[in-house]
């Protein structure tokens, strides 16, 4: 009995030490975190006078467009084919919203230059994916949001102690994505003539890890998830120099969808689960959430 009552001892033990282990490596940067629990599905859902919202029903399905390499808000396992993070639960929740259970989104990644064009052409029905608001790009589509507000900043190699800003870059090489934000302004501002684009953020993380680059720019939220998974080797600067609002991607011309996604992002700032589901996902990198950002209707 007493060798009995010692193995189930022991049992226990090591369960406990697993599921303390799982979640430390959940936080300290696993890629996109775990599974998060789903938002029930709205029934019966109507969108009056939207012509996307009548194609999605349509075809039975939600083409959501993402970003798969961004860690802490999109990015997809590569055994599992699985998409996680704060970015990809928002189009969850939206879908969910909108009618549509998880089995019936299909994800289309989208690179950063392509975004306007795919929404445009009716390639994907909504785009969440790290997509600054800004009136150029409202010019060719429409945005809901926004749903979060992020700075753009830089990722260093820890042990570089030269770059403290967006001041400290002249003669510096610089990666972004192309045709995103973050790169346009590096150029509008001069802050350095040496700059290097890729289409992934991941490939320029690869080159800076290489000593290929100096520093990779772009909105802190994503630099933060990279710089969790190495924090030994790679770090944020911390000084962010400009203001992200996120929103969600859509035709220009659907305003009735617009305004029912707004209506969607809303009810979720209101009740919690906007805050659930950043705990779930950015919240795991040891940041605390932050006050959702006010809908901007238009």
């Amino acid at each position: 009995m007493r060798r009995l009552v010692s193995l189930r001892s022991l049992g226990v033990l090591l369960a406990v030490l697993a599921m303390a282990f799982g979640a430390a490596c959940g936080r300290e940067g696993s890629p996109g975190g775990q599974p998060v629990a789903g938002s029930p599905v709205a029934q019966n859902v109507q969108v009056p006078g939207s012509p996307v919202f009548a194609s999605m029903q349509q075809r039975g399905r939600l083409i959501l467009g993402v970003k798969n390499d961004q860690p802490g808000l999109g990015i997809q396992d590569p055994t599992t084919g699985q998409y996680t993070g704060f970015d990809i639960e928002i189009g969850r929740m939206v879908a969910a919203g909108l009618g549509f259970a998880p089995e019936q989104i299909e994800y289309r990644v989208i690179p950063s230059a392509a975004r306007e064009d795919a929404i445009s052409r009716g390639d994907v029905d909504l785009y969440v994916g790290t997509y600054t608001i800004n009136d150029s790009r409202k010019q060719r589509v429409g945005f809901a949001g926004p749903y979060f507000v992020a700075g753009q900043d830089l990722l260093v190699r820890a042990d570089d102690q030269s770059i403290t800003g967006p001041q400290t870059l002249q003669g510096k090489r610089v990666c972004s994505a192309t045709g995103s934000t973050p790169i346009q302004r590096v150029r509008e501002q001069n802050l350095t003539q040496n700059v290097v684009e890729f289409q992934n953020y991941s490939q320029c993380v690869d080159a800076l890890r290489g000593g290929q680059v100096d520093a990779v720019t772009t909105d802190n939220a994503i630099l933060q998830g990279y710089a969790a998974q190495t924090p030994d080797q790679l770090r944020v600067v911390g000084q962010t120099f400009s203001e992200e609002p996120y929103g969600i991607g859509m035709n220009r011309d659907d305003v009735a969808l617009r305004n029912k996604v707004n209506d969607l992002l809303q009810q979720a700032e209101n009740d919690g689960t906007w805050t659930r589901l950043y705990n779930e996902t950015l919240g795991r990198s040891g940041t605390p959430a932050p006050q959702p950002p006010p809908i901007e209707r238009y």
